[in-house]
């Protein structure tokens, strides 16, 4: 046996070394050493579930739990020796643990796999993730929250077709996102509600003959959902990691959005915010140009999460079971997309709360593009005209303001009155923006109180510590 064969946990078939090229291929620790916390933590939990099954000697235990200690302290300080005729983080570990301990850490692999075993450590890297996405989203919505009430009443045009339609607060948009962010929370809580079921247990596929106890490491592990039901869905399974990657599709879309209207917000045909220098860039050759690339950035990179999320599901769509090596092509999507969207979600957190909001631009922007015209249909309405007819001739009026290169509430009595009879002089307070906001109490909608209501609870859920 030639002794490249001889280092591989799957050597003893084989007497003729790897081809080179097949090496660089088939070997991942260039991207799967990142578990190797989740590797040592589970070998170390299967360890101490062999030996209170009588499978593993204490002395043997003690060694591999101590031994692994060792590998991982030496990894983080930097000497672990990646080889890529080591081919994985699994190889790796358990290498060198018998370097540090002799014979005993071939012990450790007793009742198990790499194909569960990496199920296991996948499973636990994203139930951390999950984690740190939701708290990443939480300050996310902190900063919305804060942004909000240090705004209360701003008004701002809404719009539809990125046209101005409506008066709303600045802070009921800012509480859309919000609103998304806690559909996001929600999906990875039940992800990771999924994700937490142990895989560790079905060997290769079909199960061990060894009288092990899954059910004891998945405790050991934090696997609240208990162990996989079946072997051979429990090593062939990544729907936990698609999930995610939907998961992380969607909210990076949600981050795109904002990232859009912080680009439009932020120029000069808005002029609604200014951003600060700390998240903006300048031009090689203008220098008045201050650019939001920050904003731009997210919004680029939501094309690359997006990708992660089709590129695992393009790997899984055709796989028999139970495992094949496709499934090595399953981290690196899974890995780049959580980096990706908690970088971005990160940089937005501070970027709004070091930016200025413009409250004047927004409030003029509001007496331009006739938004109150819906107060006047509505009027005509509440004054007993089919809606209707109270929407043709406030369409009238507003095409009456434009020729003449005025505002709703700039046109007199007389040529109200001369479009409908109806229509007195109670009308001009209703075409106020201000009006327009409070008259808007429906749940959900954009009224002051409703807003003050919306930002008090979602301060109370955001920070319960205060409470």
């Amino acid at each position: 046996m030639s002794d490249q064969a001889s280092q591989k946990q799957w050597g003893g078939r084989f007497t003729e070394p790897t081809h080179e090229l097949m090496e660089r291929i088939n070997a991942s620790i260039f991207f799967d050493r990142r578990l190797y916390a989740q590797d040592i933590r589970a070998s170390q939990a299967h360890a101490a579930m062999l030996a209170r099954q009588g499978i593993l000697s204490l002395d043997d235990t003690v060694a591999i739990i101590q031994g692994l200690d060792k590998v991982r302290e030496e990894i983080e300080a930097g000497q672990m020796e990646w080889r890529v005729s080591l081919e994985d983080i699994h190889t790796h570990v358990e290498v060198r643990l018998k370097e540090l301990i002799g014979e005993a850490a071939g012990r450790l692999h007793t009742a198990r796999s790499r194909n569960d075993q990496v199920a296991t450590d996948l499973r636990l890297w994203v139930m951390q993730a999950c984690r740190d996405l939701d708290r990443a989203l939480m300050e996310f919505q902190r900063a919305l929250v804060d942004l909000g009430q240090a705004h209360a009443s701003a008004i701002m045009p809404g719009y539809t077709h990125l046209q101005r339609a409506q008066p709303v607060l600045f802070a009921h948009h800012l509480l859309a996102y919000v609103e998304m962010a806690w559909r996001d929370r929600e999906r990875l809580a039940d992800c990771y509600r999924r994700t937490a079921v142990l895989p560790l247990g079905a060997a290769a596929l079909a199960g061990t003959t060894h009288p092990i106890d899954p059910f004891a490491v998945a405790q050991d592990l934090g696997f609240s959902g208990g162990a996989c039901g079946n072997s051979l869905d429990a090593v062939s399974d990544r729907d936990f990691a698609a999930e995610l990657l939907f998961i992380l599709a969607l909210c990076q879309v949600h981050l795109s959005r904002l990232a859009e209207e912080l680009v439009l917000w932020s120029s000069n045909e808005f002029g609604f915010i200014r951003l600060s220098d700390a998240f903006t860039t300048g031009s090689s050759i203008m220098p008045q140009k201050k650019n939001p690339d920050a904003a731009e950035l997210i919004r680029g990179k939501t094309g690359r999460v997006l990708g992660d999320l089709v590129a695992l599901l393009t790997v899984l769509k055709g796989l028999p079971l139970a495992y094949n090596k496709d499934l090595q092509e399953d981290k690196e999507p899974v890995f780049d997309a959580v980096e990706t969207v908690l970088d971005c979600l990160r940089v937005l957190a501070p970027m709004l709360a070091g930016a200025s909001v413009r409250e004047e631009a927004m409030a003029q922007a509001v007496k331009q593009g006739f938004l109150n015209a819906t107060e006047l249909a509505d009027y005509l309405a509440a004054k007993g005209v089919p809606f209707r007819s109270a929407h043709e001739i406030a369409g009238r009026a507003v095409r009456l303001a434009e020729q003449s290169g005025r505002a709703l509430e700039e046109l007199t009595l007389e040529e109200y009155k001369s479009l409908s009879s109806v229509i007195e002089q109670d009308v001009f307070p209703v075409l106020e923006a201000e009006h327009a906001i409070d008259r808007r109490r429906s749940p959900g909608g954009t009224a002051g109180e409703n807003v003050r209501a919306a930002l008090n609870l979602a301060r109370k859920r955001l920070w319960p510590e205060s409470e």
